[in-house]
């Protein structure tokens, strides 16, 4: 299949943003104020983000194709590559538990719990939240990083 070069680097900054959002959001409502807004928007910005870094992720693999498997950039293709795998995992599991945490479900059992039934609110998964939104948040760095590095340095899928 011959598939357009430039879809992967049209694609690539969606997912930056939303990502990059849902975790600062995040953070900062555990963190500094839990002011609904926050709340608000790390949920709006976590499926689309998702969604956006999945298809990324694809595109890259198809563009990746037509590259040779021994060039001098393959150790930091393939550590660009594990980092996009690596955050459809951490936001997908992000997004499964909010889904299984999601308002209107058990409400009886979080009331008595005294907890507002959102998962941000939850005092026993501050600690695992935190881990995902600042793991989440520093793997879109460094795998941008990386994409960077195959762009600027090696001058992976540039169009001449």
């Amino acid at each position: 299949m011959n598939f357009p070069v430039t879809i992967h680097p049209m694609l690539v900054h969606f997912p930056i943003v939303l990502l990059l959002v849902t975790s600062g959001a995040g953070l900062a409502y555990l963190y500094w104020r839990p002011l609904p807004e926050l709340r608000i928007i790390t949920w709006w910005s976590l499926l689309p983000g998702w969604l956006a870094v999945i298809a990324a992720v694809i595109t890259g693999l198809f563009s990746q194709g037509g590259l040779p498997p021994d060039a001098p950039y393959r150790p930091v293709l393939n550590l660009h590559t594990t980092g996009g795998f690596a955050l459809i995992i951490v936001y997908g599991d992000l997004l499964y538990r909010r889904w299984l945490n999601r308002p209107g479900r058990d409400k009886k059992p979080r009331a008595a719990a005294g907890t507002s039934g959102d998962l941000l609110d939850d005092p026993k998964r501050k600690l695992y939240l935190t881990i995902l939104f600042a793991l989440g948040g520093l793997l879109v760095i460094v795998t941008g990083m990386f994409g960077g590095q195959l762009v600027y340095t090696f001058g992976v899928n540039v169009l001449k």
